[in-house]
């Protein structure tokens, strides 16, 4: 008679085992996959490309931004109009 005891002892031991790792184990291992799977991800990601970003390297202090300062004369254009203005110094225009 002990033995059947034994047996139902068991058998319930292996259905609460079962519901544990239906319910508990799987679950948890399935959240703790995501969770790596997206860390990883966003690990490779900074580490190939969100680096390289401007933006973002200035957010995260990445880098400092070096201030240079503006020369005078930056534009074509302004270079023209400064060569035009030395020139006509150097050659005045007589008018008759």
């Amino acid at each position: 008679m002990e033995e059947p005891k034994a047996l139902e002892a068991a058998s319930q031991l292996f259905w609460l085992w079962e519901y544990a790792v239906v319910f508990f184990l799987r679950p948890l291992l399935a959240v703790i996959f995501i969770l790596f799977l997206t860390f990883f991800s966003w690990f490779v990601a900074w580490k190939t490309v969100l680096v390289h970003v401007p933006l973002v390297q200035e957010i995260f202090g990445l880098r400092k931004k070096i201030v240079k300062p503006k020369p005078a004369s930056r534009h074509s254009l302004s270079r023209y109009y400064n060569s035009i203005s030395a020139r006509s110094v150097s050659y005045p225009i007589i008018v008759l």
